[in-house]
Order: C-alpha cells, then sequence, then structure tokens
C-alpha cells in the first residue's frame, strides 16, 4: 500500500517526534564476513533482513544478503572481482553494484576499487541483473525502494576536461524500474553539470548533490556543493548551513524528511543537517570536537544515523533524535569487543547496521544494533552489567578509540576532503 502523508499530517508527525524520547540500548552483533577479514552493512529492512559486502578469502569484496540464523549469502558479481548492495526491500530485492571482468576504455576506477574494470548499477531479485547506463560505461546502483525502483549514478557519453583523473565523463543521478531496463535521468541544478544520488523514499523522491564534475567527485566518496532533492524528478536547491564547498544530502524518508552534511561559513568543517520542508534545513551538529559529521539515514520515525569523524580518521557512529546526537558506542554493552565506527542504516524499529573495528584483531566488521526490549534477558537491557542500576535512558561511560593507523588511514582515505587550512583539533 502506498503511504500519502499530508503536509497537515506530517507536521502533526513531525510535532510528534519533537517529544524528548529516553536514549535505547543495544545488544550488538557481529555479522561476519564471506571468509576473509572484512565485511560492512548498508542496510536492513523492516524485517530484519541484512545487506552489504565482504570480504573473501581472496581480498575481494562480494555482495551479501543475510538468509536465516543470521548466515550471510554471496549474491555475487557480473563476472568481476567486487561489488556490494545496500539494505533490502520489503521484497528482499536488492540495489548495488558489480564489477565486469572488462577493463574501462578511459582508464577509469569508477566504483573506486583500484581495478580500473567497468562497474554497473545491478538489480537482485533472485539472480544479478545489469542496469543501463545514460550512454557511458559506467553505473553505480544504491537504495532500492518498495515499488522495486534502484537509485544511483550513472554516466553520460559527454566527455569533460575537468574531471579530476581517472575520471573522464560527466555523470548524473538516475532512477531505474521499476519496469526492466527503464531508467529516467535526475538531472542537476541549472548551472551545474554533473550529480549523483544517494538516498530515495517510497514515494520517488531521491536526494543528492550537483555540481561540476571538478567540484562534485564520487571517489573517494560522492559530495557536491549543492545538496538536491529530486520531486518528480526536478531537482530542488535544499541550501546550506552558510558554507559552500560541500553540501549533500544523503538519505530521505517517507515523510520527505531529509539528513546530509554541509559545511558552516568557514568552509573547513561540516556539520549534519536535518530538511523538512516546513523548516528547512536546521544543524543539528557533530560530536564533540569532532571535524565533521556525515549522516547516511533517516527512518520513519524521525531517528537518524551516520558517523563523526575528526580529520585523522578516527570516527565513530552517531545514532539521533529528538534533538540529540550520542555516540552510538555509549549506548551499548561497555565491555562489547566491537567499536561502531559507522551507522549506515537505521530502521523503523530502531535496529541499525554498519561497520564496527573489531577490538582484539583490529579488522572491520558488519554490525548489527539491536534496541533492547522490555522482555530481554540480557543484563546490560535489564539495567547494566556488572551491577550497574542505570536506567535504559541513560549512555554509559566509553572513551573515544584511536584507531589502528591502518584503520585510520583507511577511513580517512573515505572521508571527504575539505578544502581550506586543516582544523587543529
Amino acid at each position: 500500500m502506498k503511504l500519502i502523508v499530508t503536509s497537515v499530517a506530517a507536521g502533526c508527525l513531525l510535532a510528534a517526534f519533537a517529544i524528548a524520547q529516553p536514549q535505547p540500548r543495544y545488544t550488538v552483533t557481529d555479522l561476519g564476513t564471506l571468509g576473509g577479514t572484512a565485511s560492512v552493512a548498508y542496510g536492513i529492512n523492516n524485517v530484519g533482513r541484512m545487506a552489504g559486502g565482504a570480504n573473501l578469502r581472496n581480498g575481494n569484496q562480494h555482495p551479501f544478503l543475510s538468509v536465516v540464523g543470521g548466515l550471510l549469502y554471496d549474491i555475487g558479481t557480473l563476472g568481476g572481482p567486487n561489488g556490494n548492495v545496500a539494505g533490502p526491500n520489503t521484497a528482499d530485492q536488492l540495489g548495488g553494484l558489480a564489477e565486469t571482468p572488462m577493463l574501462d576504455p578511459n582508464g577509469e576506477d569508477f566504483c573506486g576499487y583500484g581495478t580500473h574494470l567497468i562497474c554497473l548499477g545491478v538489480f537482485w531479485n533472485g539472480a544479478v541483473t545489469p542496469l543501463p547506463t545514460l550512454g557511458g560505461n559506467n553505473g553505480v546502483g544504491l537504495n532500492v525502494n518498495n515499488l522495486g525502483q534502484v537509485v544511483g549514478y550513472a554516466e553520460n557519453s559527454t566527455k569533460d576536461s575537468t574531471c579530476a583523473a581517472p575520471q573522464v565523463l560527466d555523470y548524473e543521478g538516475v532512477i531505474w524500474g521499476p519496469e526492466p531496463g527503464q531508467i529516467q535521468e535526475l538531472p542537476p541544478l541549472p548551472g551545474d553539470t554533473v550529480g549523483f544520488a544517494l538516498g530515495f523514499n517510497d514515494l520517488g523522491q531521491a536526494v543528492g548533490s550537483s555540481g561540476t564534475c571538478a567540484n562534485t567527485p564520487l571517489l573517494p566518496i560522492a559530495f557536491g556543493p549543492h545538496a538536491v532533492l529530486w520531486d518528480n524528478g526536478s531537482p530542488i536547491n535544499l541550501g546550506s548551513l552558510g558554507g559552500q564547498a560541500i553540501n549533500a544530502a544523503a538519505g530521505i524518508n517517507n515523510l520527505g524528511q531529509v539528513v546530509g552534511g554541509s559545511t558552516l561559513p568557514d568552509n573547513q568543517t561540516l556539520h549534519a543537517y536535518l530538511w523538512t520542508k516546513q523548516t528547512g534545513m536546521q544543524d543539528i551538529g557533530l560530536l564533540g570536537s569532532d571535524a565533521m559529521a556525515l549522516p547516511t539515514a533517516i527512518n520513519n520515525t524521525g531517528q537518524v544515523v551516520g558517523a563523526s569523524c575528526d580529520n585523522n580518521g578516527n570516527c565513530r557512529a552517531f545514532f539521533w533524535q529528538t534533538k540529540t546526537m550520542t555516540d552510538l558506542n555509549t549506548l551499548i554493552p561497555p565491555n562489547s569487543p566491537l567499536y561502531l565506527l559507522f551507522a549506515n542504516w537505521i530502521n523503523d524499529s530502531g535496529e541499525i547496521v554498519g561497520l564496527a573495528l573489531e577490538t582484539g584483531t583490529g579488522n572491520t566488521h558488519a554490525f548489527l544494533a539491536t534496541p533492547c526490549e522490555s522482555h530481554s534477558s540480557s543484563a546490560w537491557c535489564e539495567g547494566g552489567t556488572a551491577g550497574t542500576a542505570a536506567g535504559l535512558d541513560q549512555t554509559m561511560e566509553r572513551p573515544k578509540v584511536v584507531l589502528p593507523e591502518n584503520v585510520r588511514k583507511t577511513l580517512q582515505r573515505r572521508l571527504p576532503q575539505i578544502p581550506g587550512p586543516s582544523i587543529d583539533r
């Protein structure tokens, strides 16, 4: 059934979300890998099926879907070594990307694995199906909505000398489906030449960013100077928090609430924001003295997740609700062997998936954080460990972790490089 929300109803729901809610607590599960040392979860649907990418023993990354018992099922690629997928919809369909065995004729590395192979957006409904481009060689699929549409971005055939090597062709946001082979172009804002879409809802609204090929890179992380909402395929500029360097939208729920990141007037500090049609862009901050906050998703109850990082790549997952941003690591058992780095998705039940550091080995694994229920038998959920009598609405102290150098450098390569002088924090 299609969700229809009137502006009056949306306003009432937003008012209800503004009422202070107790801080949840979570138990945490390590989702493991496909035989290698690393994995990451990008999404979870409302019945708890999870998806993402996990390494094989040979180091290649393959897309996975969780099956009964939490095991990871390798859904394969398009014949190339790597791929991954975002979260499943209610029908367990997936959108994602997969490499082919063919070298890119322009030497591009569109999907960032360092292989310089052609990479395409894919749709999975029991089998991996490649998605068309806009005339170029490459594409990336991301979220799939409950209508079976996939959002992402794809190359057109325009060669652009302003692109940073190895990129050669321009690219635009797209929506694929629901019919096989169907592709809808999401044009950039007037005056811009490229764009990408990251988030999607069940009303067909998409969000992302646009700019020029010179200031809107896809790697190491996609960002641009103009945050965009595409409504019925038409781009709307969401504004900024005062800065011009980075303004990108990452997620949108079925109420039309948008989350993303925007630089402040100093063009050096990146804050998370919440945008609504009623209020415009509101600054929801970052954690402590960090330099940037990167929201990734918002569910239909207005809860937001993402990561807050310093300039050295020390990241920690955050959870935000009712105007409060909290380090997610303070809401999990203090003796957990996992330190949560990035929260990538939150479903309507409040279950969160993402990327965590396995503190005993230094490896990075996909995690699932499950909210405590009143009937839980976990000592942590019942009120704490080691005699702690803290209530479920209280956080536990857990010092910020200085990450191992290899993990920190990997994360740093995946963070936006904010223009301007470095921030001494």
